[in-house]
Protein backbone atom coordinates (compact mmCIF):
# COMPACT_ATOMS: atom_id res chain seq x y z
CA UNK A 1 0.00 0.00 0.00
CA UNK A 2 1.54 3.34 -0.79
CA UNK A 3 1.94 6.18 1.31
CA UNK A 4 -1.01 7.98 1.89
CA UNK A 5 -0.14 11.34 3.13
CA UNK A 6 2.75 13.12 4.16
CA UNK A 7 3.17 11.21 7.47
CA UNK A 8 4.81 7.85 6.96
CA UNK A 9 2.79 5.11 7.11
CA UNK A 10 5.11 2.91 9.04
CA UNK A 11 5.49 -0.87 9.51
CA UNK A 12 2.15 -3.81 10.24
CA UNK A 13 0.14 -3.09 13.25
CA UNK A 14 1.39 -6.57 14.82
CA UNK A 15 1.62 -5.34 18.40
CA UNK A 16 -2.05 -4.84 18.44
CA UNK A 17 -3.18 -7.34 15.83
CA UNK A 18 -5.64 -9.01 18.13
CA UNK A 19 -7.71 -5.75 18.70
CA UNK A 20 -8.10 -4.81 14.77
CA UNK A 21 -10.53 -6.90 11.97
CA UNK A 22 -7.83 -6.69 9.43
CA UNK A 23 -4.81 -4.96 8.77
CA UNK A 24 -3.28 -1.89 9.90
CA UNK A 25 -0.30 -0.30 10.13
CA UNK A 26 1.33 2.10 12.73
CA UNK A 27 4.27 4.91 13.07
CA UNK A 28 4.51 6.21 16.11
CA UNK A 29 5.46 10.10 15.49
CA UNK A 30 6.24 11.37 18.74
CA UNK A 31 6.57 8.92 22.01
CA UNK A 32 7.49 12.21 24.25
CA UNK A 33 5.35 14.50 25.62
CA UNK A 34 2.39 13.91 23.75
CA UNK A 35 2.03 10.31 22.40
CA UNK A 36 1.30 10.83 18.54
CA UNK A 37 0.70 7.56 16.04
CA UNK A 38 0.15 7.75 12.97
CA UNK A 39 -2.66 4.67 12.00
CA UNK A 40 -3.07 3.34 8.36
CA UNK A 41 -6.24 0.97 7.92
CA UNK A 42 -6.62 -1.02 4.72
CA UNK A 43 -10.10 -1.03 3.42
CA UNK A 44 -12.59 -2.07 5.90
CA UNK A 45 -9.91 -2.34 8.58
CA UNK A 46 -11.67 -1.35 12.06
CA UNK A 47 -10.60 -1.40 15.57
CA UNK A 48 -12.53 -3.13 18.36
CA UNK A 49 -14.81 -1.44 20.17
CA UNK A 50 -12.54 0.32 23.53
CA UNK A 51 -12.54 2.71 26.19
CA UNK A 52 -9.73 5.47 27.16
CA UNK A 53 -9.59 5.38 30.66
CA UNK A 54 -7.76 7.80 32.61
CA UNK A 55 -7.76 8.98 36.76
CA UNK A 56 -7.33 12.52 35.41
CA UNK A 57 -7.38 13.91 31.80
CA UNK A 58 -6.26 11.82 29.29
CA UNK A 59 -8.85 10.15 26.24
CA UNK A 60 -7.85 10.85 22.37
CA UNK A 61 -8.01 13.01 19.73
CA UNK A 62 -8.11 11.77 15.60
CA UNK A 63 -6.78 13.82 13.30
CA UNK A 64 -8.15 12.48 9.78
CA UNK A 65 -5.37 12.91 7.17
CA UNK A 66 -6.74 10.47 4.31
CA UNK A 67 -9.05 8.23 2.73
CA UNK A 68 -12.57 7.65 4.00
CA UNK A 69 -13.53 5.88 7.61
CA UNK A 70 -15.88 5.67 10.56
CA UNK A 71 -16.14 6.56 13.84
CA UNK A 72 -18.78 5.31 16.47
CA UNK A 73 -19.68 5.86 19.63
CA UNK A 74 -21.52 3.11 21.99
CA UNK A 75 -25.19 3.58 21.23
CA UNK A 76 -25.51 6.60 18.58
CA UNK A 77 -25.01 6.06 14.56
CA UNK A 78 -21.64 5.67 12.99
CA UNK A 79 -19.98 9.21 11.68
CA UNK A 80 -18.31 9.02 8.06
CA UNK A 81 -15.03 10.76 8.59
CA UNK A 82 -13.00 12.46 5.68
CA UNK A 83 -9.63 14.55 5.40
CA UNK A 84 -9.36 17.53 7.59
CA UNK A 85 -12.34 15.78 10.58
CA UNK A 86 -11.24 15.89 13.76
CA UNK A 87 -12.72 13.45 16.62
CA UNK A 88 -12.75 14.46 19.98
CA UNK A 89 -12.84 11.05 22.64
CA UNK A 90 -13.32 11.92 25.99
CA UNK A 91 -12.18 9.07 28.72
CA UNK A 92 -15.08 6.55 29.52
CA UNK A 93 -16.68 6.83 26.00
CA UNK A 94 -16.75 3.29 24.44
CA UNK A 95 -16.12 3.36 20.60
CA UNK A 96 -14.36 2.43 17.34
CA UNK A 97 -12.94 3.36 14.00
CA UNK A 98 -12.12 2.61 10.78
CA UNK A 99 -12.09 2.29 7.19
CA UNK A 100 -14.51 2.45 4.72
CA UNK A 101 -15.50 -0.70 2.51
CA UNK A 102 -14.16 0.69 -0.36
CA UNK A 103 -11.25 3.21 0.86
CA UNK A 104 -7.91 2.82 2.90
CA UNK A 105 -7.77 5.17 5.79
CA UNK A 106 -5.49 7.21 7.69
CA UNK A 107 -5.71 9.24 10.88
CA UNK A 108 -3.26 10.54 13.62
CA UNK A 109 -4.25 9.21 16.85
CA UNK A 110 -3.37 11.96 19.79
CA UNK A 111 -3.11 10.26 23.47
CA UNK A 112 -4.49 13.49 25.66
CA UNK A 113 -2.30 13.19 28.45
CA UNK A 114 -3.53 12.46 31.70
CA UNK A 115 -2.92 9.88 34.90
CA UNK A 116 -3.01 6.51 34.78
CA UNK A 117 -4.46 6.19 31.00
CA UNK A 118 -4.73 2.80 29.98
CA UNK A 119 -7.04 1.78 27.18
CA UNK A 120 -9.87 -1.13 27.68
CA UNK A 121 -10.21 -3.26 24.58
CA UNK A 122 -13.61 -4.65 24.27
CA UNK A 123 -15.63 -6.83 21.50
CA UNK A 124 -15.01 -6.67 17.90
CA UNK A 125 -17.52 -5.29 15.49
CA UNK A 126 -19.03 -7.59 13.79
CA UNK A 127 -19.38 -8.55 10.29
CA UNK A 128 -23.09 -7.41 10.67
CA UNK A 129 -22.49 -3.76 12.59
CA UNK A 130 -19.99 -2.38 10.07
CA UNK A 131 -21.94 -4.10 6.93
CA UNK A 132 -24.81 -1.99 7.54
CA UNK A 133 -22.40 1.30 7.56
CA UNK A 134 -23.45 3.17 4.50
Amino acid sequence: MDEMSVFPMGNENTAFADYFIGKSYLNMLSTEQVLIGNVTFEPCCRNNWHIHHADKGGGQILLVTAGYGWYQEYGQPARKLEPGDVVHIPTGVKHWHGAAKDSAFQHLAIEVPGENCRTEWCESVSDDEYDKLK
